[in-house]
């Protein structure tokens, strides 16, 4: 049998051996892939089920805190599990003090975390304290933090306590928006208000003003959930020179051009004016004029980037925070009454005022929200950059050591560590007594961080948790939460989504209270 001309031209053979060759070099990858691990004597998860579950995941058919559950409890007896993400070879652990020895111990060898966005294509993310690696995060962290001490926290109570006023006070004063509300709506034109007059000294009421720039913008930031945006978001992790090369961008032009134009109008107003106020722009100003050999530079780019991220956090995380909180209160009348309670004890005692001191006084408010945090806590998970040799102890015994190289990642599966019921009975279960005072401390440590744990830990949480506990207290004071049809229960989350969001949004009806 003769071939046709077109097989055998030199194209044809080009073609076909290249064609080969691009197939043996992804052969040779996957095993590579499959391989690493179990060289190294690491549990790790076979090579078919791991592709199932990936391609479930990016086919968004499994939720990402399925994913992470599967992981870790793909091998009950392991102090770690192996896997790959893209090329990077990652362990995600589950032994205890394993994860003290990454976030505290021995943090020299994990400071940073993984960063997939550069200065040239998204200024914004890579040079916001979160992104920041080695010194320059240090130096940055050492600035911010002032801004969120107890006595700080104090100053800026009365801002936040003016919103939470405000908001209520709407909800108040419109019924008709109570008999079934979209509290992931509200609760972000809330935390848009609180952010905007603590960190950027601007007063918005974004119940009234429905459609402000600040609200509009953070909507448009946080729309992660779109097919789109995630193939933006894995493109950035593999490539960021290809992404730049197309043009993606996670932070749009337009939205850039205005927290810029928001900080440098608030800078100058300030500098003209003399305003002094207790927030991080100052903070931000004040490190910006220092000079010396040894003081790092301060350009308007890094107080916008701080400044951003702030408010990115406290938009959508907050918010989210208070969405679950609101709806276990409404499912738990229970809960809610208890709650009800304590809150009306210090608004009595502050003749109908809550302060500083009462908020932190409230200890039952510190357990309710402490286990809305456990059971939806903030970052499903976290990690930290190996970037110094490690030596890990063997996972199981019979096992060696391993190296683990730098440039590896560890990842701390904070949502399944929260869900564990060797370490949380019942963990479906919505029960606030597992943070009493006789409880507590029976918590084994590293198994509950919400926030994180260590240097890396979430500088902005005092805060996250003032504004949330205010407005639950101002709700709680006028209304009572209740289900609704839309109420969702129990929830089941969003698989499209790269957070914690439940199928059909958050719903609940707030009733006024007969005083």
């Amino acid at each position: 049998m003769q071939l046709s001309p077109i097989f055998s031209s030199p194209f044809a053979v080009l073609l076909t051996t290249l064609f080969i060759i691009g197939v043996l070099k992804v052969i040779v990858f996957l095993y590579q892939q499959h391989t690493y691990w179990k060289k190294r004597g690491v549990p790790c998860i076979r090579i078919i089920p791991a592709f199932r579950i990936a391609g479930r995941l990016l086919l968004r058919r499994l939720s990402i805190t399925d994913y992470i559950s599967f992981i870790y409890n793909y091998d009950w007896d392991a102090k770690y599990i192996g896997l790959m993400d893209m090329t990077t070879p990652v362990v995600l652990l589950r032994d205890t003090e394993l994860i003290r020895d990454v976030m505290v111990k021995d943090f020299e060898h994990f400071p940073d975390h993984r960063s997939f966005a550069n200065e040239e294509i998204d200024p914004l993310f890579s040079k916001n304290i979160a992104a920041l690696r080695g010194n320059r995060w240090k130096e940055m962290r050492n600035t911010l933090s002032p801004s969120f001490t107890a006595s700080k926290m104090k100053v800026m109570f009365e801002l936040v306590s003016k919103c939470a006023r405000e908001f209520t006070e709407y909800l108040t004063d419109h019924p008709e928006l109570c008999s079934s509300i979209d509290t992931k709506d509200a609760f972000r034109r809330y935390t848009t208000d609180v952010i905007a007059t603590s960190a950027f000294g601007i007063s918005v009421n974004s119940m009234k003003d429905r459609n402000n720039e600040f609200f509009t913008r953070g909507v448009e930031t946080t729309k992660f959930g779109g097919f789109s945006n995630m193939m933006k978001f894995m493109l950035y992790r593999a490539s960021p020179r290809l992404a730049k090369a197309l043009g993606f961008q996670l932070i749009l032009p337009d939205t850039s051009k205005f927290f810029k134009r928001i900080v440098a109008e608030t800078i100058k107003t300030r500098e003209e004016q003399g305003i002094v106020r207790p927030d991080m722009i100052h903070l931000l100003m004040q490190a910006r004029s220092k000079e010396g050999p040894n003081v790092p530079e301060m350009t308007l780019e890094d107080i916008v980037a701080q400044a951003f991220i702030f408010f990115l956090a406290g938009f959508d995380t907050s918010a989210t925070l208070m969405c679950f909180l609101a709806h276990e209160l409404a499912v738990h009348r229970d809960i809610q009454d208890r709650l009800f309670e304590e809150v009306e004890l210090h608004f009595a005692e502050g003749n109908g005022e809550i302060s500083y001191e009462a908020v932190s006084k409230m200890t039952y408010m510190d357990m309710v929200v402490s286990e809305a945090l456990r059971k939806y806590p903030p970052a499903i998970m976290t990690d930290r950059l190996c970037t110094k040799s490690y030596e890990l102890p063997s996972t199981k015994p019979g096992c060696k050591n391993v190296i683990l190289e730098p440039n590896s990642m560890t990842w701390i599966p904070v949502y399944a560590l929260h869900h564990d019921p060797k370490y949380f009975p019942n963990p479906s279960k919505f029960d606030p007594e597992r943070f009493s005072h006789e409880n507590k401390d029976n918590i084994v440590p590293y198994t509950y961080m919400p926030f994180g744990f260590g240097p890396r830990m979430c500088i902005g949480n005092r805060f996250a948790l003032m504004e949330t506990k205010l407005l639950v207290a101002y709700l709680l004071h006028r209304f009572i939460f209740k289900v609704t049809e839309k109420t969702v229960e129990p929830i089941v989350f969003d698989a499209k989504q790269l957070s914690l969001q439940p199928v059909g949004g958050f719903w609940i009806a707030l009733e006024k209270r007969e005083k």
